[in-house]
């Protein structure tokens, strides 16, 4: 039997945002500079960017830390979010869940769902399209920093103990304040095969944002629709 590695051989574990927002969704209006001097204050060492429908903003990062960003997109389908990573190409939103996954898996990357069981969001799926769909996703999130009852990310967890999935964590941060209160702590990895075998040793950390935090948003659309904020780039 070959004895367990000690401790202190064990590679360090990489401080993993996996759920962002730049200004290339609509509800944020943070910057690609802003965004990667915030990350790099705050010691992620990797972050997710995974805007609304888009993979723009993330391609963007991409080429300017090439080693900190994840190429991601949360994903609008028929039945609420999925959220996936290291992506070339953008899924189309409203899609069926099933299309949306399978959309994802033609490109490589990996895919699991966003705040899968947060009662106060809308875009949330929900227990009975989660359920629908456990056995073709790779994850759930676990920890999303802006759900509003933290009872809903347990939930989440549990969920994904019962059906062996692996969970991550994210701030879903629309704000520079946001990054970083959820992460994912997990092995170094360099491909979405060794992303996924590091996230089943990883472990969540973090905390829930305040409420207040959902205002940020409901303030970016406000000032884009009267014209106050320019629109997302094209």
């Amino acid at each position: 039997m070959t004895p367990p590695t000690p401790y202190s051989l064990l590679p360090t574990p990489l401080s993993c945002d996996l759920h962002t927002h730049t200004f290339y969704s609509r509800d944020c209006l943070v910057s690609p500079e802003r965004f990667l001097e915030a990350c790099r204050r705050r010691g992620l060492d990797r972050v997710a960017v995974t805007d609304h429908n888009t993979i723009a903003g993330a391609l963007r990062l991409k080429e300017m830390d090439p080693e900190r960003v994840i190429v991601g997109q949360e994903i609008r389908t028929t039945h609420g979010e999925l959220i996936a990573y290291f992506l070339t190409e953008p899924v189309p939103p409203d899609l069926p869940p099933q299309e949306a996954v399978a959309a994802v898996r033609a490109q490589g990357g990996v895919v699991g769902i966003s705040h899968p069981l947060d009662r106060a969001r809308r875009e949330a799926m929900g227990r009975a399209a989660v359920e629908d769909i456990l056995g073709m996703v790779d994850f759930l999130e676990g920890l999303n920093a802006r759900c509003l009852f933290p009872a809903d990310n347990d939930a989440a967890q549990a969920l994904a103990r019962t059906h062996n999935l692996p969970v991550t964590a994210g701030s879903d941060a629309h704000s520079l304040w946001e990054l970083g209160r959820a992460v994912t702590r997990m092995p170094p990895f360099d491909s979405p095969e060794s992303f996924l075998e590091a996230l089943r040793s990883a472990r969540v950390e973090g905390r829930t944002s305040p409420a207040w935090v959902h205002l940020i948003s409901s303030l970016a659309k406000i000032l884009r629709r009267t014209g106050l904020a320019p629109p997302p780039p094209g």
